[in-house]
């Protein structure tokens, strides 16, 4: 009798190079993908990250408007070390806030956008911090007074649904409009996000907070002080500016 043939395809020898070319197959077929497309994600978080600069001035465009609106608004791009002076060969568009924060103060570029909006002056300052899970972060714009905020801008990349995540709502980032970032001693000392604020005053450096968010909002505050005060001496150093502290 004659022995019948081995099925090859169900010998382990099989199943493994299978195994192998499927891998590779997929693998370049995503390598290729993610090549491709990276041109365009970029592109995508260039233009969302205009969006949100423009935001804090109060100016909302669709994405197709964006760059063009971002030229017309944005009249200066500086980039300043940690003594307020100007550093030369550095695109402040480019800076990239979480590379810069494991830097020593000294090390780090802190960009700084001047806008101007129908005859006024804005500073927007670009925002890092730490929420309850991972990163948070934004942009400020103060007025040309050096102290009172126009508006900001906030994101996160893994707050709570509900509760930490809701930074980003439009209604918690009017809170922020008219409020002041120096004390009436001239004191820098941002805004604090408080639990169970009460109060409306636009001068009292205090927002409500985000009920069951504590860690969130507190990182938000920090977040708030620790970057405006990297900023302090370039205000200072500016004498032509109207540097209002009460």
């Amino acid at each position: 009798m004659e022995e019948k043939g081995i099925n090859k395809t169900n010998t382990n020898g099989y199943t493994f190079t299978f195994a192998v070319i499927m891998v590779l197959v997929v693998g370049t077929i995503l390598a290729y993908a993610a090549t491709s497309l990276q041109p365009r994600q970029y592109e995508n978080m260039r233009i969302d990250k205009m969006q949100q600069i423009l935001a804090t001035v109060g100016i909302q465009v669709e994405t197709t408007e964006a760059e063009e609106v971002y030229d017309e608004v944005i009249v200066e791009e500086i980039v300043l070390d940690h003594q307020g002076q100007e550093r030369e060969g550095v695109a402040a568009f480019d800076v990239d806030l979480a590379r810069e924060l494991k830097r020593t103060p000294e090390e780090q570029n802190f960009p700084l956008y001047i806008a101007e909006v129908e005859g006024e002056r804005y500073y927007i300052i670009p925002l890092r911090g730490a929420g309850l899970w991972n990163a948070i972060f934004g942009y400020i714009a103060l007025k040309d007074d050096v102290n009172t905020v126009q508006g900001v801008v906030f994101d996160h990349l893994g707050e709570t649904p509900g509760l930490g995540a809701e930074i980003t709502q439009e209604w918690f980032r009017e809170r922020f409009a008219d409020e002041k970032i120096f004390n009436d001693t001239g004191e820098l000392v941002g805004i604090s996000v408080v639990k169970g604020n009460p109060s409306t005053s636009k001068d009292d450096n205090r927002v409500d907070a985000i009920s069951g968010a504590t860690i969130t909002t507190d990182g938000v505050t920090d977040m708030l002080y620790e970057r405006l005060n990297r900023y302090l001496p370039y205000f200072e150093n500016q004498t032509e500016l109207n540097v209002s502290k009460n």
